[in-house]
């Protein structure tokens, strides 16, 4: 697995973003699968005690999304979300996430996600379609990857230079 890039001000793995989540994602480089672990605070709390569906699917976005670029080395953004929740979410609870491409076209990439609790339980699936940006947009953002040599590795790899 190998740990992808950040940006200072993302609001999931922003490290510099006082109100972000500062998740580690992950990405199967052979299949593609991105990965990432979630523990909701009671700041994440829509409901008493229940995690907000819109944070929920803020990080299978960010999952979905990292998937699509990743399959097609350029960033993407999305057209359209969809998610079912099948139960609640606690606060302190560890999430775990994956997201995988279902198919990829030129100027669609499809994408799935789901959300389990840590005894592998099934809480929400997802469904993304995915936008790719211009090569000059994907190469802007390349720029703003903070300097890790955690991520170092896949940062190369969707900057085109990975060899």
């Amino acid at each position: 697995m190998l740990q992808l890039p950040h940006t200072t001000g993302c609001l999931v793995c922003g490290r510099e973003n006082p109100h972000g989540l500062k998740l580690d994602l992950h990405v199967d480089p052979d299949t593609g699968i991105v990965r990432a672990d979630f523990t909701p605070t009671e700041h994440h709390a829509g409901f008493e005690r229940i995690v907000h569906g819109g944070m929920i699917a803020t990080v299978l976005d960010e999952a979905m999304v990292w998937a699509a670029t990743w399959k097609i080395r350029r960033f993407c953004l999305c057209g359209e979300l969809i998610i079912r929740f099948r139960q609640g979410a606690t606060p302190g609870q560890l999430l775990k996430i994956a997201a995988i491409v279902e198919t990829s076209r030129p100027r669609l990439v499809e994408t799935a996600a789901k959300l389990f609790d840590a005894s592998g339980k099934l809480l929400v699936t997802a469904q993304g379609k995915y936008v790719p940006v211009t090569p000059e947009q994907h190469q802007a953002v390349t720029t703003t990857f903070t300097t890790d040599p955690e991520t170092e590795k896949a940062a190369a790899y969707l900057r085109g230079s990975a060899t």
